[in-house]
């Protein structure tokens, strides 16, 4: 039986092996057609001026991406933000803290100093930003110029960062950078609910940085030929990966990479991407007995925690592995963690230079 998720997947990634797919795949198709129309017309309005983006006092630069589902917005969010600060900038990191349950309109997830917030106030993400950028304030809310005026006046910022910001455009971005997965950049080329875009390809060239991300750290490009034209027209492109960084245990040690080698391994994740997951745990040498998916953002409880130890226990294995954004959403549950280890990874570029950091420096600098 196949599931919802597995369903959207295989209609995303054109795939016909299903005969029920084709029917729902043209029923998605017919109401996709009023989600373009309104995307299109809301683009025409913004890039003709009728309606106004909200500037801020300081510079902002925008991470998003043009598909439903991850590319890595998070994880170059945190390396970006890391640069900078590095660099004797004071940034801020704003989102809008998807699934959290706090009603405030704004809510400061960490002043730079000290988390406020825990992951069902703040969502997931923000609090994975939080543990990973200490000195970097991370603000949460619907509004991005709300939290950015908060960010800048009451915590001292003088960047900000927007996480998953491409769509948000009554906020005025001085650099615009979208992240395109490098194996299936725009599935099947429709638009929600039909495929995975959120917007037509064209609005790439609204985009000053392009980023290609995946799990292949050779750099090579699978992304096809009807994208070509508008990644040339587009600005800057770079290669990206997803890099392993290292194992984490429930007291926060880090081990390296290769504790994970022979090893028999039951993982589990709540991610856009299980398949990613899967695959950076194969080549890091370990023998995958299963890996149990969840939906993107999953909010686990006691009863499905308590599932996967005892398929753990069945199938023997040595280790329990599960994403760092899944560690997130699972400190209430101490006794669970205790045999949990966690991976680490890292956003990193091809090749490993600072053509990055010093376009996105040079760009500011133009801006004075």
């Amino acid at each position: 039986m196949i599931n919802h998720q597995e369903v959207a997947r295989r209609i995303w990634n054109d795939d016909r092996s299903v005969s029920a797919i084709s029917l729902l795949s043209f029923l998605l198709f017919a109401l996709s057609l009023p989600y373009r129309f309104a995307v299109v017309v809301r683009n025409y309005l913004y890039d003709n001026g009728i309606l106004p983006s909200k500037k801020l006092g300081c510079p902002v630069i925008s991470i998003g991406n043009l598909t439903a589902g991850g590319t890595g917005k998070t994880p170059l969010a945190i390396l970006l933000g890391g640069m900078l600060k590095e660099r004797g900038f004071r940034p801020a990191i704003l989102s809008r803290g998807y699934g959290r349950k706090d009603g405030k309109i704004i809510g400061v997830v960490s002043d730079g100093s000290r988390i406020l917030m825990d992951y069902q106030e703040a969502g997931d993400e923000p609090i994975l930003m939080a543990l990973l950028l200490p000195r970097i304030p991370i603000v949460v809310g619907a509004s991005r110029y709300l939290t950015g005026e908060m960010a800048i006046q009451e915590l001292g910022a003088n960047i900000l960062i927007l996480d998953d910001g491409f769509q948000h455009r009554n906020l005025y971005r001085d650099i615009d950078i979208v992240l395109l997965e490098n194996e299936r950049p725009s599935g099947n080329n429709r638009l929600l609910p039909a495929g995975p875009l959120r917007e037509p390809l064209e609005s790439l060239r609204r985009a000053d940085i392009i980023v290609l991300t995946g799990n292949n750290s050779d750099g090579a490009s699978t992304f096809p030929k009807d994208l070509q034209v508008v990644l040339e027209d587009s600005g800057h492109c770079f290669h990206s990966f997803h890099k392993p960084q290292a194992i984490i245990d429930v007291s926060g040690n880090a081990r390296e990479l290769d504790f994970l080698q022979g090893k028999r391994i039951f993982a589990f994740c709540g991610i856009a991407n299980p398949l990613s997951f899967r695959r950076t745990i194969e080549k890091l040498g370990a023998s995958l007995a299963a890996l149990e998916a969840f939906p993107d953002h999953h909010c686990y409880d006691a009863s499905e925690l308590a599932l996967i130890a005892a398929q753990a226990k069945i199938l023997k294995v040595d280790i329990i592995l599960t994403t760092e954004k899944d560690g997130a959403r699972l400190t209430d549950f101490p006794d669970f963690m205790a045999n949990v280890f966690i991976l680490r990874i890292k956003m990193a570029f091809i090749p490993p230079d600072n053509s990055f950091i010093n376009l996105i420096l040079h760009k500011l600098n133009r801006l004075n």
